[in-house]
């Protein structure tokens, strides 16, 4: 099974398709040992019937409890052993045998094999009385009035479009916030409506309650002062009280849609030379209060909608003067005093997403505006609770837009394609230990024999709890082998591991989605390990891990770190001759493996320069959740050519392919930019796309642009479009990704024949001190074939 097959069963994907035999072993191949794991992929299984004809099959559902060994924990599964005459099974974990219960001892005896038993990936709907049967989600809407007016407008018209995607029986609730966080009441505008529906001149006021912005909104405060429970210490409120805040659409989309008509701009009064208050933090606590009043452990999700940087109250980040200025990377490095507010706020931040971590529910950050909002210090709330994180210019551009609107987009059966309150356990056999995992998930300290020493992103446990899943959401786990010497590998020299994920179903049921895999042990030495390297998933493993290490170390040292891994990963696995370049040979399996890491170094991943803290964090945010496809995109853009010759082909993400008769199409993941060479945009220029005899040539234009739309549909975050030509300032996104092949300080020798004998289009070098690939090839070279 090729890793394609394997990813498209289980959503599985391994550094080492083939695992080092021993501790020593796995200590020389240099990349780590992991896997990335999407749990909620649609798998398809292939049955091969014929040559030419293939049978897809979808992941089977089923609806009864699973059937685990008594020792292990581990579901029943296509790697365990049968004995079809004493109706047992022998678990591949713990190697003890375990009896099959009467529903299937007869389809074992009937040689119609258990689903189990035949998919590696199968999905089990839980029945009712084992807690089966959960509420609808609950949507609470956390709206910045602080914004100018048009602003607010178009974000107001947004929130009442997406009511019609959200399912009719999900409950929602509002809250607002400017200088003072504001909870509206919906229940009992609902009665009102009810009661004075037969008068036409009714006037309902709405209702709501304030919180002050400059002061910490306690857990047990917000829920007194909201009446969610009781002052007399005998109780008495409860469930009752919370349908005035969170109530089903259905019931109370008409004064939801009457409050945010009614919403204007934040009115407390902001002098000319400061920002307006604006008390983030608060708004955020009061929601997650609230949430943990109403649907604790149960599916739900904060929306933040925030258009610029909290100024007051527990969350600050800049004071409310223009004469501070807001930090920025060179601050947080040198701990300046415009970072005053950081650590205090990193604090607070990462204590609400605790909150919504131990209550089960997610936080979302569409953060929307020209300046920074304090997303770099927000960020650890949807990274911890698995949130969506969107960022963008203004909440008029289709990045907020279409995203938004993608959130609410059903599947085939009707329901959101999302999952809530989710619990993630490894299992591996007695050869592995998992260190750690890296993405959006936290860790739930569970204990056990297949927890390794190692510590790696979210360690020292086999569980995770992940508040919100989606179908793009993709976990990178790495693990350790721990046979000390090839006696203890076992005769079959198979490794198992197997991922159980529980979780909420928009549809009101729990399911368990187990995915089991196998893999073989290697010889002893390199050359066995080498046929099952995968380069695309080990780039995006290391991109994660040096993503993580600079949470905790400079930028450079991490450099430093992926340049040593690089260099002892060539010399081990190329061949050549010691001191002599000239020798040096990668095979094909690692052919790519460094110019991956080569466009990594380029990223705004690993370099801050010309990038604010929030830019950085949203970036890093995005990368350490999407599947391998999307995070090899994110790392190395993908670039395509239009041109009369042909169908458009993919070339080299080189400046060399910036040529005056083209047209080019980027995709970078967060941009996708139409360029137009030199040559294009002045027959553009003159109208020759409206004449009818050239209509080759409005074809050629119009076709990047339908690529460039069918790549807008799909993605999520929805990608800022760019049409630009070349000379022009827009084209700086093309330029900032391409191999500087061709720099202000290489021109005169290109231009004479120095490189390939093609003269460069001066408009399209790249001013930039970046070394070229070739460069790096070099140097990557000679420090590998050095003794």
């Amino acid at each position: 099974m090729d890793v394609i097959e394997l990813e498209a069963q289980t959503g599985l994907r391994f550094s080492w398709n083939v695992f080092p035999p021993t501790r020593a072993e796995a200590t020389k191949i240099e990349l780590p040992l992991g896997g990335l794991y999407t749990p909620l992929k649609a798998s398809q299984h292939f049955n091969y019937l014929i040559t030419v004809f293939v049978r897809i099959v979808i992941t089977p559902q089923l609806e009864y409890e699973p059937l685990r060994c008594r020792q292990s924990g581990c579901v029943l599964n296509p790697y365990c052993q049968i004995d079809k005459r004493n109706k047992t099974w022998i678990c591949p974990f713990s190697g003890i045998r375990n009896p099959f219960p009467p529903k299937y001892a007869e389809h074992i005896a009937d040689e119609r094999l258990p689903p189990e038993l035949v998919f590696p990936t199968v999905d089990y709907i839980l029945p009712a009385h084992s807690g089966g049967i959960v509420p609808a989600p609950s949507f609470l809407f956390v709206v910045d009035t602080c914004l100018f007016e048009e602003e607010l407008d178009t974000l107001k018209d947004s929130l009442q479009q997406v009511l019609n995607f959200v399912p009719q029986d999900s409950n929602i609730g509002l809250i607002t916030y400017g200088a003072m966080c504001h909870v509206h009441e919906l229940g009992k505008i609902t009665q009102s409506i009810a009661i004075l529906s037969e008068f036409q001149d009714s006037w309902i006021v709405p209702k709501s309650y304030v919180f002050r912005g400059s002061k910490p909104a306690g857990h047990q405060e917000v829920q007194q002062q909201l009446g969610l429970i009781s002052r007399d210490p005998r109780g008495g409120a409860g469930g009752a009280a919370a349908r005035r805040f969170l109530l089903p659409i259905s019931e109370c989309e008409f004064a939801f849609n009457a409050i945010l008509d009614d919403l204007q701009k934040d009115q407390w009064p902001v002098p000319t030379d400061h920002r307006a208050e604006r008390c983030t933090g608060v708004a955020l606590s009061v929601a997650l209060a609230l949430l943990e009043s109403c649907a604790t452990q149960q599916s739900g999700r904060v929306l933040l909608f925030t258009g610029g940087v909290c100024t007051s109250g527990p969350g600050q980040i800049v004071g409310t003067s223009l004469n501070e200025v807001i930090r920025h990377h060179l601050d947080l490095q040198k701990e300046t005093e415009n970072a005053k507010y950081v650590k205090k706020a990193l604090r607070y931040y990462t204590e609400l997403a605790d909150r919504a971590v131990a209550a089960g529910h997610a936080v979302d950050i569409f953060a929307c505006s020209l300046d920074q909002v304090g997303l770099y210090e927000m960020r650890v709330c949807s990274d911890k609770t698995g949130g969506f994180v969107v960022m963008s210019d203004s909440f008029s551009m289709n990045v907020f837009k279409d995203s938004f609107r993608k959130i609410f987009e059903a599947d085939s059966t009707g329901y959101l394609q999302h999952a809530y309150n989710a619990k993630l356990e490894v299992l591996c056999s007695r050869e592995l230990k998992v260190c750690g995992a890296i993405g959006s998930c936290t860790s739930t300290g569970k204990k056990g024999l297949q927890v390794g020493e190692t510590c790696v992103g979210e360690g020292g446990t086999c569980e995770w709890v992940i508040p919100a899943l989606d179908k793009r959401t993709t976990l990178a786990f790495y693990f350790e082998v721990v046979t000390q010497n090839q006696s203890q590998v076992p005769p079959s020299r198979q490794a198992f591991l197997q991922f159980q994920t529980l979780y909420h179903h928009p549809s009101g049921r729990r399911r368990l989605r187990v995915s089991t895999v196998s893999h073989r042990f290697g010889e002893p030495g390199s050359h066995d390990l080498v046929s099952g390297f995968d380069q695309e998933a080990a780039a995006v493993l290391m991109a994660r891990l040096a993503v993580f290490k600079t949470e905790q170390e400079d930028c450079l040292d991490v450099l430093r770190w992926l340049d040593r891994k690089l260099i002892r990963l060539v010399s081990r696995f190329a061949d050549y001759q010691k001191d002599d370049p000239a020798t040096f040979h990668l095979g094909q399996e690692f052919s790519i493996y460094p110019q991956f890491m080569y466009h990594l170094r380029r990223s705004h991943f690993l370099q801050t320069f010309n990038a604010s803290p929030d830019e950085t964090a949203y970036y890093r945010t995005v990368l350490l959740r999407e599947n391998v496809l999307n995070s090899l995109v994110m790392i190395q853009p993908a670039l395509f050519q239009y041109t009369f010759d042909g169908p458009p082909k993919a070339v080299m993400l080189d400046v060399q392919s910036l040529r005056p008769e083209v047209i080019l199409l980027l995709d970078s993941f967060f941009h996708v930019v139409v360029w137009h060479g030199d040559t294009i945009h002045s027959w553009k220029e003159q109208g020759y796309d409206q004449s009818p005899e050239f209509q080759n040539f409005k074809e050629l234009l119009e076709a990047p642009q339908k690529d460039a739309k069918a790549l807008l549909e799909d993605r999520f975050p929805a990608p800022k479009f760019v049409v630009c030509n070349a000379g022009g300032s827009q084209a700086r996104f093309l330029l900032a990704k391409v191999n500087p092949s061709a720099t202000h300080n290489t021109m005169a020798e290109m231009n004479d024949g120095g490189y390939g004998g093609q003269p460069v289009d001066a408009s399209n070098y790249v001013i930039t001190d970046d070394v070229s690939l070739k460069v790096f090839m070099e140097h990557l070279i000679k420090l590998a074939v050095q003794s």
